[in-house]
């Protein structure tokens, strides 16, 4: 199914490019180098973040890594989130850092940790920046998501999870301290990947490119049968850049952030590895 979702999901998008192909060939002609080039560097910014992110969590929850370390770790595991399938990052992760002796337990927890503080500030920074008045529905997920990031809750989800799972709970359990600090580098992230979107698409102003993005980086986190949320989040672009740019030129747009961050991940992984190669 998740195959089968894949490529329907591109057939629509080949089908949508194809007909605004001269719109989104002018759109792509409108883009300049000095462009891209910031936008890969916000995207570098915002995935270091998201990084850290990890790295706090589990060193919150007794497994504190060296930066290096954790930077290979995370990022050459993220690889896996192009394969179909949610599983692939967090059994790389989970592999990686058993090397380095961290439970496997403990990777596990760190990686669906990630997912609603994310998915948490992504909303919140929508609201704050794209306007009650228009998306003010995106609130009725709001109180979950809170619940949700409450560490007494947490640590009941995961220790109810290893039990059924017939693994040994968690030696250390997650702290107010260590959420709130993993809540304050994803809105770091956040700012990053407006930075990026930014660079692409400066229409709308940067705040509206901050929420832009947020908004469709968090409908695209809620599709877990697509590999990193491809079609998803492009199409939520398109829709949200709509009061700023047309069909074609925002088609562009999506595709061109796409890309950049494809490379961005590549360029993490590839450099995180080197380093720790070289410790």
């Amino acid at each position: 199914m998740r195959y089968v979702f894949l490529l329907i999901a591109l057939g629509f998008g080949v089908w949508a490019v194809a007909r605004q192909w001269d719109d989104v060939v002018a759109g792509f002609a409108g883009l300049t180098w000095p462009a891209l080039a910031g936008s890969l560097v916000a995207v570098v910014a915002a995935l270091l973040g998201a990084m850290l992110i990890w790295r706090t969590l589990l060193s919150d929850l007794g497994s504190p890594l060296p930066l290096r370390a954790a930077a290979k770790v995370f990022f050459v595991g993220q690889l896996g989130k192009y394969i179909p399938g949610a599983i692939w990052p967090v059994l790389a992760q989970m592999e990686m850092g058993r090397d380095l002796g961290v439970p496997r337990s403990r990777s596990a927890a760190a990686f669906f940790l990630m997912m609603p503080i994310q998915l948490a500030t992504g909303l919140l920074v929508t609201l704050v920046t794209l306007g009650w008045d228009r998306y003010g529905w995106l609130l009725l997920f709001l109180p979950l998501l809170l619940v949700l990031l409450e560490p007494k809750v947490v640590n009941g989800v995961i220790g109810y999870a290893l039990r059924r799972l017939k693994r040994e709970p968690l030696e250390r359990p997650l702290t107010r301290r260590g959420m709130l600090a993993a809540l304050g580098w994803a809105l770091a992230g956040w700012t990053a990947y407006g930075v990026h979107f930014f660079f692409i698409a400066p229409q709308g102003g940067l705040l509206f490119a901050i929420g832009a993005f947020a908004l469709s980086w968090s409908l695209g986190i809620l599709t877990f049968v697509v590999p990193a949320g491809a079609g998803v989040r492009e199409v939520a672009m398109v829709g949200v850049l709509a009061p700023h740019l047309a069909a074609g030129p925002a088609i562009a747009v999506a595709l061109t952030s796409r890309v950049v961050i494809i490379v961005g991940d590549l360029i993490c992984a590839g450099l995180a590895g080197i380093a720790a190669r070289r410790d």
